[in-house]
């Protein structure tokens, strides 16, 4: 089992940027693949990005060309940059570990809030 730690959630303006970061428990880390997903009131939680233990990356639709997941080995602790936010960007965001599809593990949660 993997802990998660997330941090970096707040409040911004539409268009503006924040980045959220995730610390994972463990050395074996660097062989996980990670990802965030989010939960938006009245939808599914959804995978937002996710990237391979040796960097390749997936993004949804949505947040395609606005948002970059990035990790570094060393810190054990994955990154999601976050420019460009819409309203409809709003929710908690979650970091996961594998698989991503169906994750085991999940941190707690960060709110994020896009005001208009």
């Amino acid at each position: 089992q993997v802990q998660l730690v997330e941090s970096g959630g707040g409040l911004v303006q539409a268009g503006g940027s924040l980045r959220l970061s995730c610390t994972a428990s463990g050395n074996i880390f660097r062989f996980f693949d990670m990802g965030w997903y989010r939960q938006v009131p009245g939808k599914q939680r959804e995978l937002v990005a996710s990237i391979t233990n040796s960097g390749r990356t997936k993004y949804a639709d949505s947040v395609k060309g606005r948002f970059t997941i990035t990790r570094d080995n060393a810190k054990i602790t994955v990154y999601l940059q976050m420019n460009s936010l819409k309203p409809e960007d709003t929710g908690v965001y979650y970091c996961v570990g594998p698989p991503i599809s169906a994750p085991r593990d999940w941190g707690q949660g960060t709110q994020v809030t896009v005001s208009s």
